[in-house]
């Protein structure tokens, strides 16, 4: 079997077992464990700061060490992680395994696109990359409806049983894992620092762009759904046909609307559509606090999800050739785990922001959002020109190379 199929197998597994952890979770651990939202919310908020700081030591583990048996010892230790939340019963432990879960999932993450890096020629990284993004939506949705079950039955052992098959999924994925190619570590260039992606200033500007537009996570799943039941009148069962529609959506046309990205240009184009498109998306999710009935809402909701889901692929599209492109290729691991803090950061952040935002002031909220998702993505093909500037000359790292330039010590043009 194929890398790239190896890759989906494995993302597969977990996913299934992610999806019904998703969606049991938070009343597995308020109605089972006791615990208060408040006591949830700040617990994953906590875990998932500390996977954000984690996530590039972790991915430079990969780079160093071998991106194959990272991510295969990771994998081991997330299930640890799931299978550790069994056992809490106080608040305390709680934010221990949340801790441990969120540091395990952001080295992960990181170890796997290493591994993708060193396996895929670069010019197939990006379909690749939806691919398994496809694949890994696919394995959410089985995953959310065996979730479902549980939620039915509604007991501690249905969500036990959750847990456990969360717990057998990232093994299994391990055991995938496993039969991937070698990716040979590569070594430290002397003199340079450990973590050289905390010196990149262009990168981290790239990717704090990027974070901001990662806003739009917590939508779907927690402020839409809020905002239907208060602001419109909209009826309940729109909540899963947006969910389904956005899942589907992306399962159908993720690897599609990757194939317009073609390099670093290409991909600054797509983000900055991507950021109107997202815009147009929350102008007409404003539209739907006015409709007059419970159908027009509806069907306001169902048009500006499908715009929402459009904008959501092509940015996920052009942040991947991003974050890949921009990266040297002896250090895809720290670069990667240095990126997929934007999504820690839009875990942590996200909620509290958007339902101030949104909940609180209504159609306005929705139309700063839009513009705030529209300036980011004008704003990335700039910081990428200016990150592609400083990038080397291919026998010196970009970080290197930047510093030398500053110092008078490289002419601009070998850089």
């Amino acid at each position: 079997m194929k890398p790239p199929r190896v890759l989906a197998l494995a993302q597969l597994m977990n996913s299934i077992g992610d999806g019904a952890y998703y969606v049991t979770s938070a009343l597995y651990f308020a109605r089972i464990v006791g615990l208060t939202p408040a006591q949830i919310g700040f617990g994953l908020t906590l875990g998932w700061a500390v996977g954000s700081v984690v996530g590039v030591p972790l991915g430079n583990l990969a780079d160093r060490r071998g991106a194959r048996g990272t991510a295969v010892l990771l994998a081991m230790a997330t299930a640890i992680a799931v299978a550790s939340f069994l056992l809490v019963r106080s608040f305390p432990l709680f934010a221990v395994a949340a801790v441990l879960y969120a540091s395990c999932q952001c080295g992960l993450t990181a170890a796997r696109q290493a591994l993708l890096a060193g396996l895929v020629e670069q010019a197939r990284r990006t379909e690749v990359r939806a691919f398994l993004q496809s694949t890994t939506n696919a394995g959410l949705a089985v995953g959310a409806a065996l979730g479902g079950l549980a939620l039915q039955s509604d007991t501690r052992g249905a969500y036990l049983a959750v847990f456990l098959m969360d717990a057998v999924s990232f093994l299994t994925a391990a055991l995938v894992l496993s039969r991937l190619p070698v990716v040979t570590p590569t070594k430290a260039t002397p003199g340079e620092p450990r973590l050289a992606v905390l010196r990149d200033r262009p990168y981290a500007v790239v990717t704090l762009i990027n974070a901001v537009m990662l806003f739009y996570m917590p939508l779907i799943s927690l402020v839409i759904p809020l905002w239907i039941v208060q602001r419109t009148q909209a009826p309940a069962w729109t909540v899963s046909a947006l969910l389904v529609l956005n899942t589907l959506g992306v399962v159908a046309f993720q690897v599609r609307v990757a194939r317009r990205v073609r390099g670093l240009r290409s991909a600054s184009r797509v983000i900055r559509h991507a950021g109107l498109v997202m815009f147009a998306a929350c102008a007409v999710f404003s539209l739907s606090a006015f409709g007059s009935s419970a159908w027009t809402a509806g069907l306001i909701l169902l048009a500006a999800a499908g715009l929402q889901v459009l904008g959501e692929m092509m940015l996920a599209s052009g942040a991947w050739e991003i974050s890949f492109g921009l990266a040297p290729a002896d250090k895809q691991g720290q670069y990667q785990g240095f990126f997929g803090t934007g999504q820690a950061v839009a875990r942590m952040l996200g909620p509290l922001v958007l339902t101030t935002l949104l909940l609180g002031w209504g159609a306005p909220g929705w139309v700063l959002l839009g513009v705030l998702f529209a300036a980011a993505g004008i704003a990335m093909g700039p910081a990428v020109r200016w990150a592609e500037r400083t990038r080397a000359h291919p026998r010196e790292g970009g970080v290197k190379c930047w510093r030398r330039r500053r110092l008078g010590r490289t002419p601009a043009n070998e850089c």
